[in-house]
């Protein structure tokens, strides 16, 4: 009962930012105050960040989410331990293969990417503020131990985020495309990497 409750409430606190469109670190050369400027290019990224196709892969628990709705992994999964590939004999590639494969006989796929896996349970977003998670981003004992580059270089190039942008049928893209966001990451770590109050 009490594992459920909780990811409701995670479900509920996670509801991600509402976003069409991604805007370019360009649209915020307005903002004349380097820390101000910093924040809104983190509240840009964080359109991406706070998505369901980062979201439902970035639990705070062991529980991973699925879907647009970001509802509990169907079958039951969890992470086991901190390397985030699933239990012995079920792990993560037993059904998500090196790419995205189309439901035969339905709508709708089942994710891939190789390797295919949750990160550590350090790096989990569903239920904190922005904010939160972009100090938490920034913190090399949270964050895979990577340093700002590190971070943008992750952002903009890695296969796995970049999955996001091509998660195959049934599943909202997120905003925008891995370059922008990669350039807002790169933006706002040259502004100071301000995180939102």
């Amino acid at each position: 009962m009490r594992v459920t409750s909780l990811i409701i409430a995670a479900v509920v606190l996670a509801t991600p930012v509402a976003a069409e469109e991604l805007r370019g670190p360009g649209e915020f050369e307005n903002i004349e105050d380097p820390s101000e400027r910093s924040q809104a290019l983190f509240n840009e990224m964080a359109k991406v960040i706070t998505h369901p196709r980062c979201m439902n892969c970035h639990p705070v628990g062991n529980l991973p989410m699925q879907g647009d709705e970001m509802r509990p992994h169907n079958p039951p999964v969890v992470r086991w331990n901190e390397a985030g590939f699933g239990p012995p004999g079920l792990h993560c590639s037993s059904c998500h293969g090196a790419e995205n494969v189309d439901f035969v006989g339905g709508e709708g796929s089942i994710p891939g990417h190789q390797p295919w896996h949750l990160p550590p349970v350090s790096m989990g977003w569903i239920g904190l503020s922005v904010g939160e998670i972009c100090t938490q981003l920034k913190d090399p004992e949270r964050n895979g131990n990577r340093t700002l580059a590190e971070i943008q270089e992750h952002n903009a190039s890695d296969g796995l985020v970049g999955w996001a942008w091509n998660p195959g049928k049934g599943r909202t893209p997120a905003p925008g495309t891995q370059e922008i966001f990669g350039e807002l990451t790169k933006f706002w770590i040259a502004t100071g990497a301000a995180c939102p109050k």
